[in-house]
């Protein structure tokens, strides 16, 4: 029995991409506020967003503006930070790229119209996508296989239940402290964020590595040839409608658990917590999980699960069944995200041997990119049957691209 375990875990090692090393602690939690602020500045202020039309005298459309250019800054940023950070090494964008993050939040709390606070969204989007894109190629440096899957796993505690908790605190604050109070919220995590990146961020991407990179990418534009790879191709494809399918939920939550479901925004609330509470404890177990298993296998496992789960979804709105039927479905959906997240981003960085910044940037304006595209989506039509096909047919995609990137690594 001793020598079939010894021999499983060594099936496991070989299946899995090199491993170079670790993740301190410290650093996993900077990495985690780092992928934390983000989704925090983009969902917290929602609640407030009528008084803040109201306040600049702005209608709706116009308030809602303001996290359109955040999300738009966001897509572009990564793809400017990450081949960025290619040449420069990971440390002076990331610092450079939280402190005009700051800038912007101090204008965006400041802002006396909506113009001046669509433009101030604008730039924060850019400069705070820096945590993000660097965030993941830091780990991708100091790091491969079991330990950066391991890593980007328990990033995703954090990480994850940032955009799903975010609403349900900024509703409790907004009456306190409004829009601007919320906004200045975001404005101090950044402030941490700068200090802890200034603490305990160190450079992961010296000059030596980058002279090495430069001579393995010769050529112009060679970073973004290396990434036409099918694994990377098809692990980017995983990783991104996987995360489509936390979108459309998100952006679909409210109308149907309490308009359809009949809930309370207190009921609300909590259910949001609890598939918020699947998708944190999913990810512990990946965590541990990787260790003894290969990230590929576990990706494919998360992925089946949420296929199977948004099919049951569709089945049961398609046969008319009680609308409270549909909460089991999407919290296995959204649970079942916990296995792909950071397995997912972990073999699309580690089937990229060179140009990881860039790497990272494309996996990320993808994530955010098509995120947009389904919250549109998820919201047409009969919203129970518009979610359900979103999901599903997000899964489905998500799925037949980690098949291909894994029959590319073959």
């Amino acid at each position: 029995m001793h020598v079939e375990t010894v021999v499983a875990k060594e099936r496991v090692r070989q299946d899995a991409p090199q491993d170079r090393g670790g993740v301190g602690r410290a650093l996993l939690l900077t990495l985690a506020l780092l992928a934390a602020v983000a989704p925090l500045a983009t969902d917290l202020y929602l609640p407030a967003l009528p008084s803040l039309a109201s306040d600049l005298g702005a209608d709706e459309t116009g308030a809602q503006l303001t996290l359109t250019a955040f999300l738009v800054g966001m897509s572009l940023g990564q793809l400017v930070f990450g081949p960025l950070s290619d040449r420069l090494g990971r440390r002076a964008p990331l610092v450079a790229g939280v402190v005009l993050c700051i800038a912007a939040g101090v204008v965006s709390v400041l802002a006396t119209s909506l113009a001046v606070l669509v433009l101030a969204r604008l730039v924060q989007g850019l400069a705070g996508s820096a945590g993000m894109v660097l965030g993941r190629a830091v780990v991708s440096d100091l790091s491969d296989g079991v330990t950066a899957a391991r890593a980007l796993s328990l990033m995703m505690i954090v990480g994850g239940l940032a955009p799903v908790l975010a609403p349900a605190v900024g509703g409790v604050l907004a009456g306190a402290v409004g829009w601007r109070g919320l906004l200045g919220i975001v404005l101090v995590l950044t402030v941490l964020m700068l200090v802890t990146v200034l603490l305990f961020v160190p450079e992961s991407f010296p000059p030596e590595r980058r002279a090495a990179e430069r001579a393995a990418l010769s050529g112009r534009g060679a970073a973004w040839r290396g990434l036409g790879a099918r694994d990377y191709i098809g692990y980017t494809v995983a990783f991104a409608f996987g995360f489509g399918v936390l979108m459309s939920y998100i952006s679909a939550s409210p109308f149907l658990y309490q308009q359809q479901m009949g809930l309370s925004a207190t009921a609300y609330g909590l259910a949001f917590g609890l598939n918020a509470l699947g998708l944190v404890a999913v990810s512990a177990v990946s965590a541990r999980l990787v260790t003894t298993r290969s990230p590929y296998l576990l990706a494919a496992a998360g992925l089946v699960a949420m296929l199977l789960a948004s099919l049951v979804l569709l089945a049961l709105v398609l046969a008319d069944a009680a609308a409270g039927w549909f909460a089991l479905p999407i919290l296995v959906a959204v649970a079942a995200l916990g296995l792909v997240m950071g397995n997912g981003t972990a073999l699309a960085l580690a089937a990229v041997p060179h140009g990881r910044g860039t790497a990272s940037a494309v996996l990320g304006a993808a994530q955010f990119g098509l995120g947009g595209i389904v919250s549109v989506l998820a919201g047409l039509g009969e919203g129970a049957l518009s979610l359900a096909l979103v999901m599903s047919a997000c899964s489905v995609v998500a799925l037949a691209g980690l098949l291909v990137g894994g029959a590319g690594r073959r």
